[in-house]
């Protein structure tokens, strides 16, 4: 993101309570904690993004537990599996995450879960599995995007579910049938910004203010006023994060 641009998205969000911006490699961990330090509202969280898992090393893992030790970090991840854009590193998506689980757990931090196929749904399968063998204390499965395996094993886990500006197209009505499942108390809303902005944004850069619109949309789905859905992802994102 441009400095400009960057500059508009804090002014955007300044009446948000809080954010948290999420670390994906070694530079992206440092720029969000950066962010964390200047601003009291934004908090960070620190981790290897599944595409990013071949950088795993002695030496990252010692970053990533120094990190993850700031008081400004909430969080652990994103990490994950992505068989969308790097199948073929597998096994080393595995080692990054079992030690990111590992480092959460030690922390009492959340871990925060990417999860994504290209052709089926063989990372969602596997992320099930993954999570009723590991059974995560606190958990957030991010930007979700319904599928029925995942719902089932994040509900019986008491994990939370992340909603992003996916759940406000027109065609995914499935998306929006498992949001209405999930308890009020485990929901979330996100932007994964700059990507899957709204409904009225698609195709422009996604930033933290247009949270507002997933908000609303989740909001009519569980027959719940704006005001009211907010101040329940107040308190989920509290519980979850600790801000």
């Amino acid at each position: 993101m441009a400095p400009e641009e960057a500059q508009a998205a804090l002014e955007a969000a300044k009446g948000f309570r809080a954010i948290l911006t999420i670390g994906t490699n070694p530079l992206r961990n440092r720029q969000a904690l950066a962010l964390a330090e200047a601003h009291p509202h934004i908090w960070a969280s620190v981790g290897l993004h599944p595409t990013e898992a071949r950088l795993l090393s002695p030496e990252l893992e010692a970053d990533l537990a120094y990190l993850a030790q700031h008081p400004r970090v909430r969080a652990v991840g994103e990490s994950g599996l992505d068989y969308y854009w790097t199948p073929e590193t597998r096994t080393a998506q595995y080692r990054a995450l079992d030690f990111q689980h590992a480092l959460a757990h030690r922390l009492n931090r959340p871990l925060i879960l990417h999860v994504r196929s290209k052709e089926g749904d063989q990372a969602e399968q596997e992320m099930a599995q993954w999570l009723r063998h590991n059974r995560p204390a606190r958990f957030v499965l991010h930007a979700f995007a319904g599928h029925p395996g995942l719902l089932a094993a994040g509900l019986e886990l008491g994990g939370y579910f992340g909603l992003a500006g996916p759940l406000t197209y027109k065609k995914n009505q499935a998306l929006r049938e498992a949001a209405r499942q999930i308890p009020l108390d485990r929901l979330l809303v996100e932007t994964d910004a700059p990507f899957l902005p709204p409904e009225p944004f698609r195709g422009q850069r996604n930033h933290p203010a247009l949270v507002r619109f997933t908000l609303a949309r989740l909001a009519e789905l569980h027959g719940l006023g704006l005001e009211e859905m907010e101040r329940i992802t107040d308190q989920n994102a509290q519980a979850c994060f600790g801000f």
